[in-house]
């Protein structure tokens, strides 16, 4: 497996450590097998946006580790990609194993979109559904680390603004907080200020 296979445009930084990696997986035949060499590949696909066909087995690997306590999933992910030979090699190899372990397959933005969504406003808490326009800290982790080259991974886009609603309450006036709830319903303006995340 050679690594210029597995990014288009690599940084210097990830260029010097996937060749390290590569110097494994061709040092000698059969020396990486099984899921050592499941491992390295891993590291190498999960370490660019834009995997080749040839990162499936590996990548089903990965992703087929899954606990129900996600704390559990993140721990026995690291211990998978902690099988390759040069995760512990240097301090940046350590943290990319890290950092894949906690951002990989959660900052895409379908992952983002559904995860980063809130309501606000409305009666009783329910409102309006606004995602959040601040990517999760693992996410800055693992799109900026070093040795992965993810082109910044998902934007973030502002939607069309709405233009009118219709609130059935709308207050009638009056000292009593109740009268500013129970009317006649009439037309609101709502500007919109949530945007989603796009890849």
């Amino acid at each position: 497996m050679h690594s210029q296979r597995y990014l288009k445009t690599p940084t210097l930084a990830l260029a010097a450590a996937l060749a390290v990696a590569s110097s494994f997986a061709q040092a000698g035949e059969g020396l990486l097998t099984g899921l050592v060499k499941l491992s390295c590949e891993a590291i190498l696909c999960l370490s660019t946006g834009s995997p080749p066909n040839e990162c499936s087995p590996s990548l089903s690997q990965y992703f087929s580790i899954d606990f129900a306590d996600f704390s559990d999933t993140i721990d026995a992910r690291i211990d998978f990609l902690n099988l390759c030979p040069v995760s512990a090699e240097t301090p940046q190899m350590q943290a990319l194993v890290q950092a894949i372990a906690h951002g990989a397959g959660r900052c895409d933005a379908a992952s983002l979109n559904a995860t980063l969504v809130s309501y606000i406003g409305g009666m009783g808490g329910i409102g309006q559904g606004c995602i959040a326009s601040t990517k999760p800290a693992y996410c800055g982790a693992y799109e900026g680390h070093e040795y992965t080259d993810l082109s910044g991974g998902a934007k973030y886009i502002i939607d069309p603004p709405k233009q009118t609603g219709f609130w059935p309450f709308q207050g009638i006036g009056g000292d009593n907080a109740l009268s500013n709830f129970i009317g006649i319903g009439g037309n609101y303006n709502t500007p919109q200020t949530c945007g989603h995340w796009v890849d």
